[in-house]
């Protein structure tokens, strides 16, 4: 009985899955049709014909010289609106004679296209020269009267010929003809002959208004063609076409979407006597489980007591697991010690070898061979300082001398108080974690940013030998008040970790970046980036645990330890990478408090 019950719930969950289904199906097909669209469409289709009839106009306008812009501007929205009628008419019955419209459409204006820039280019030389020819012809007219080597009836009969050949040429460009053109022709033969008797200087004139002639007969003929063959071009009809085919879409789009709506119809009536029915196994639904809840009641009350039970043994074993905790937390506090003494300790290594080499290079055994020589040219050392070649350099020396010995001793003291602090900072260590059971911690006024170089010079050494590059971003910032030994803690091992990241990195620069920012006026917030090893997804939750660690030689205890002291600070300690080989930055967030935010520095606070 159970089983076919399971069956016919099963089925009715298949059957209501089904018509939800096609119920969104046929909203979603009865809501994709837009008539707008169409209406936008054809629009459209009627706004590129008026642009085609504007081009023609300015075709003839420029024909008789009132327009140079042959331009046509794009309809601003052409690309929208060709996408839209792709859309419209890309799929079903017309999608073929669809594309071959509107291949033919954009066959007809590229050929449009191409015979109007034909039609500029030979248009802007004829405009020329017939605007030239009327002030080349007063040029020649005005010329005549200062030809003295020839009979004045031929300077006059060549005027005339001139002003003949000029009004044929304009009623040329009127009304081109053959007849026409062969009269220009015999006129620009006669002038030609009247031109080889002019003396060289003389003739340029008249080669100007010979050539302005010939360009207007040869150019005028090929315009008027052009014109002809843009005006035969089919973009309007191509344009009706594709009006007609987008009407039939509209037609046919319609009739489908009234079949979507009657499906939709029986569809949401099924539904409802499907719901009807589910509602009556609702009600019956209620008794059964008014009586699971009675046996459930007297269940619980069963569990209680068995529950108290299960709860003393509970509490004996948590005082047994609360003992054990106690011994690891001892044991966790100790190794943090060490993890963190351990990185100052690279600093005191550095140091200490430094100010070694130093002493043994020192100029200071240049002094000894000084006196040595003044030693032995005591009885007569004014003279040997006078006239000697080697005891004239030994003044000159000695000034080297003390300037090299002056900037060792600037350069150990500078070493010996880098030592110092960082033996200072590994006696607090210590001190912060024998106090750690404690509920105060120091407070002093700090500089930011001088506590980012105290955690570079400790890291310097092995920065050095890692051919790191350190780029600095820092933003002023005021004098805070915060523990200087827990920041510099993180900042240590924060530095010293992004070196370790970058060491296998070989094909290309190994580069940090330290960054000082101040958010919203209300948090400090301090951040180490490498272009290192970078940090796998799987990693990034557990990378603050104790004891994990990604290194070979690595215990897992720095970020843990960093981690705690920032939280101990009320900040937050948090990590990004994009994933392996993609580096890594660290951010350390603090509450910002200024030093005039406390009474006094140096003091205690819980």
């Amino acid at each position: 009985m159970k089983l076919s019950n399971h069956y016919k719930w099963s089925a009715l969950g298949v059957i209501a899955l089904a018509l939800f289904s096609v119920l969104i199906f046929l909203l979603i097909k009865s809501y994709s049709y837009d008539t707008s669209s169409y209406f936008e469409s054809r629009d459209f289709v009627r706004q590129l014909k008026q642009f085609d009839a504007t081009w023609n106009g300015k075709v003839l306008r420029a024909k008789i010289g009132m327009n140079n812009n042959l331009l046509l501007v794009a309809h601003p929205e052409a690309e929208q609106r060709w996408a839209q009628l792709d859309s419209l008419n890309a799929v079903g019955p017309f999608s073929t004679l669809w594309q071959s419209r509107r291949q033919g459409y954009l066959d007809a204006v590229e050929n449009k296209t191409r015979l109007v820039e034909q039609f500029k280019q030979h248009n802007t030389v004829l405009r020329t020269s017939l605007d030239a020819l009327p002030e080349l012809e007063d040029g020649i007219q005005a010329l005549r009267e200062d030809f003295n080597d020839k009979p004045p009836l031929l300077h006059a009969a060549a005027a005339s010929l001139v002003f003949d050949v000029t009004l044929d040429t304009f009623e040329y460009a009127l009304n081109v003809s053959s007849e026409m053109a062969e009269e220009i022709a015999e006129h620009l033969k006669n002038l030609n002959e009247y031109v080889n008797q002019l003396l060289p200087e003389q003739r340029p004139p008249f080669t100007a208004f010979v050539g302005a002639v010939n360009a207007i007969v040869r150019e005028q003929p090929i315009v008027n063609d052009l014109v002809d063959r843009i005006s035969v071009i089919p973009v309007a009809q191509q344009l009706d076409s594709i009006n007609e085919l987008l009407n039939e879409t509209q037609r046919r789009t319609s009739a489908t979407d009234r079949q979507y709506h009657l499906y939709l119809g029986i569809c949401a009536g099924i539904m409802a006597l499907l719901l009807l029915y589910l509602a009556a196994r609702l009600i019956r639904s209620y008794a059964v489980i008014n009586k699971m809840n009675n046996a459930l009641q007297t269940a619980n009350e069963r569990l209680e007591q068995r529950v108290e039970e299960r709860t003393r043994e509970l509490l004996e074993a948590e005082r047994e697991l609360v003992e054990a905790a106690r011994m690891a937390g001892m044991a966790e506090v100790a190794t943090n010690v060490l993890h963190n003494v351990g990185n100052v300790l690279n600093s005191v290594n550095v140091s200490a070898d430094l100010i070694t080499r130093k002493l043994a290079a020192s100029k200071t055994l240049g002094l000894g061979k000084a006196v040595n020589m003044m030693n032995e040219h005591a009885e007569d050392l004014g003279q040997f300082m006078a006239c000697d070649e080697k005891g004239k350099l030994l003044p000159i020396y000695l000034n080297q001398l003390v300037d090299s010995i002056a900037a060792e001793q600037s350069s150990i003291v500078d070493e010996l108080a880098q030592l110092t602090k960082s033996i200072d900072h590994i006696k607090d260590i210590v001190a912060t974690q024998q106090a750690y059971a404690g509920a105060a911690r120091l407070v002093e006024p700090l500089n930011v940013v001088d506590l980012f170089e105290d955690a570079l010079r400790m890291n310097s050494g092995a920065l050095s030998r890692h051919h790191v590059v350190v780029t600095k971003d820092y933003q002023d910032t005021p004098t805070i008040i915060g523990d200087k030994h827990r920041l510099l803690l993180i900042l240590i091992n924060l530095i010293s970790n992004a070196k370790y990241a970058m060491s296998k990195v070989s094909d290309r620069q190994r580069h940090m970046t330290l960054g000082v920012k101040i958010i919203d006026n209300a948090t400090l917030r301090l951040s180490v980036e490498d272009q290192g090893e970078g940090i796998a997804a799987e990693n990034m939750t557990r990378i603050f645990n104790h004891g994990f660690t990604t290194r070979k030689e690595g215990h897992g205890f720095g970020l843990h330890s960093c981690a705690l002291a920032a939280v101990e600070m009320n900040g937050h300690l948090r990590v990004h990478s994009d994933g392996p080989g993609q580096g890594a930055v660290f951010t350390l967030d603090i509450p910002l408090e200024t030093a005039h935010a406390l009474p006094a520095a140096g003091m205690s606070v819980s």
